[in-house]
């Protein structure tokens, strides 16, 4: 398994930064006013702002976790965005009825996706990665 593990973290940091990447982009622009309108429509406060930093951290940091550059920080970053996105978004406990399968479901996915990035931000990026390069 042992030479398994630079792969795989690779791979992995490949798959996570295929979710945060996309979605950090698709608000910029056109998209910017529609996911601060979601953050107000949740009682949140300074919705810009926190669409600025979903930005930042969903595309800034998915890129970090890409190319593996400080990683665990970014990773950890991630993390506590993603918890805090289960948390406030995906409130299942809050919804009418209909609406508590697939909230407790996304909810669900947001968990797993922050313990896998705690994981990431535990171990770091691997040795194929910048920062795997800058220990050498």
């Amino acid at each position: 398994m042992t030479a398994l593990q630079n792969p795989l973290a690779l791979i992995g940091r490949l798959l996570i930064a295929y979710l945060f990447i996309p979605a950090g982009w698709g608000k910029i622009g056109a998209g910017f006013a529609g996911t601060a309108g979601y953050i107000a429509s949740k009682g949140l406060p300074l919705p810009e702002a926190g669409a600025a930093l979903a930005i930042i951290v969903e595309l800034g940091c998915g890129l970090m976790v890409l190319v593996g550059l400080k990683t665990r920080w970014a990773a950890l970053a991630l993390a506590l965005f993603t918890l805090a996105s289960a948390i406030f978004f995906h409130n299942f406990w809050a919804v009418p009825e209909a609406q508590q399968m697939v909230q407790k479901l996304m909810f669900n996915k947001n968990i797993a996706i922050t313990g896998g990035l705690l994981i990431l931000a535990a171990f770091g990026a691997g040795a194929f990665s910048l920062d795997g390069r800058n220990k050498r």
